[in-house]
């Protein structure tokens, strides 16, 4: 653990110092406030002893501004005057305990150890998404894959996700990151891919004013907005051999420069990274740096399709069921055997996030407590469309209700549920009329009876 000690007394401070490194805490000091606020901007800390009285910045308004900042990290607060009224506002303002001097050292290791095992708790169970939370499994190679997390996630080793598109890359990314002791820092993703290659640059490393024609103002790149936290890179093998030489000196020597900067800035950032290309054929072939893979293939986890784990599709179906009935309001509560058959008779080309829109529109157009297997519009074993009306005609119902979907979710705002489906507004407006979707209303669709306004324009 990484402790932060802050005091105006040098003896004290440093006998604080040396106690807490015998017990094995990696520590850092600062005498006042204001070189621990400048630490604590720089650095990622898992706790912080904390001088209530000093100088210049004191210990309240520190704490305020860590609180004011967001950063949750755990904080024991000490102090020479044993004033209650100091003590209650201390806790009141977030700090995790207080502790009045002179005091034994054993005394403040276990509030530390204490205050900092509550913080993580707390943390992880707060920061957990349903997905994230989400372990049960059937299949031996997840059960492994869920214990080797589990230990991972406290390091700050880099970690290379591989597996195919739709295996759930970003939610296990964001489970590693909210175990880890970066999980009250950003988690700050960007999809290599979905980025203009020109762009790609100025994204992550950020750019100075003027830095080229349209740089108004300064720009904090991705990299330095997530220092002390973690930054996903998804979709690594899409990355342009260019920028692949600046991330391998990012990873090398923790600093970066913006586009038009002159100036060298330190960051903290643990690097999570994933693909489903064939990183070590793309070396081969020329177009992925062998250097940046090494550096990146420290902690390899591979996902497996949804098909090699037919096992689990039963149970993803009741989790995701239950993830949808929640979110929608829908009185469906169990999917029957027949419907979980034909699940498992499909291969899941699009693998956990195709199952997870398939549980989705099934929960939305359900018309009684159950899904059967007429609930779910998809091929069978041998191919063919599974659905009454043919495959045009599944095409289209899915069409409409991905637009429905869209609308509701953005309470009617058509420029946003358009921009959400990846069509022009005018596309969206024309796909309305088709469907005879003008004044649909949130109980056509299942939603609860507390949410059933109409779409507006």
């Amino acid at each position: 653990m990484r402790l932060l000690i802050v005091d105006d007394e040098k003896n004290i401070r440093t006998s604080i110092v040396d106690f807490f490194r015998m017990e094995g805490f990696e520590t850092a000091e600062a005498q006042n406030g204001l070189a621990a606020q400048k630490l604590l901007a720089e650095q990622s800390f898992d706790g912080v002893v904390l001088d209530l009285k000093m100088p210049g910045m004191d210990g309240l308004t520190l704490l305020r501004w860590l609180r004011g900042e967001g950063r949750q990290i755990p904080v024991v607060m000490i102090s020479a005057y044993g004033d209650i009224e100091d003590a209650v506002t201390a806790m009141k303002e977030g700090a995790g305990d207080y502790l009045v001097k002179p005091f034994d050292p054993t005394e403040l290791l276990i509030r530390v150890r204490r205050t900092i095992d509550d913080h993580i708790l707390r943390t992880r169970a707060s920061l957990l998404t349903d997905e994230q939370r989400f372990t049960d499994t059937e299949n031996p190679v997840m059960r492994q894959i869920y214990a080797l997390v589990e230990r991972v996630a406290p390091k700050d080793a880099t970690v290379l996700l591989t597996g195919e598109s739709g295996t759930g890359k970003e939610v296990m990314a964001r489970r590693i990151h909210s175990l880890s002791r970066r999980s009250d820092r950003p988690f700050v993703p960007i999809n290599i891919g979905g980025v203009p290659e020109g762009l790609v640059e100025s994204e992550l490393f950020g750019y100075e004013r003027g830095a080229f024609t349209g740089a108004e103002n300064r720009k904090r790149g991705m990299i330095e907005t997530a220092s002390s936290g973690t930054l996903f890179l998804d979709e690594i093998g899409d990355m342009p051999m260019q920028l692949q030489v600046k991330l391998l000196r990012v990873i090398q020597d923790r600093k970066i420069q913006r586009l038009g900067g002159t100036g060298v800035i330190p960051v903290d950032v643990r690097i999570i990274a994933a693909t489903n290309a064939d990183l070590e054929q793309r070396v081969s072939d020329g177009r992925f740096r062998e250097d940046l893979f090494y550096r990146l293939n420290v902690i390899r986890i591979h996902l497996p399709p949804l098909r090699e784990r037919p096992e689990d599709i039963p149970v993803l179906a009741r989790h995701f069921l239950r993830v949808m009935r929640d979110r929608t309001g829908s009185q469906v509560t169990e999917i029957a055997p027949d419907a979980l058959r034909k699940l498992q008779s499909y291969r899941f080309p699009g693998n956990v996030r195709e199952m997870e829109n398939m549980i989705e529109r099934a929960v939305i157009l359900a018309d009684g407590e159950t899904l059967h297997s007429g609930d779910f519009s998809l091929p069978d074993s041998n191919g063919s469309a599974a659905t009454d009306s043919g495959a045009s005609g599944a095409l289209k119902d899915m069409e409409r209700q991905m637009i429905r979907i869209a609308l509701l979710r953005h309470e009617g705002h058509r420029q946003n549920a358009a921009r959400e489906l990846g069509i022009s507004r005018r596309t969206l407006l024309n796909k309305i009329k088709q469907y005879r979707l003008d004044s649909p209303r949130r109980s056509d669709v299942g939603a609860g009876p507390h949410n059933d306004g109409g779409i507006g324009s």
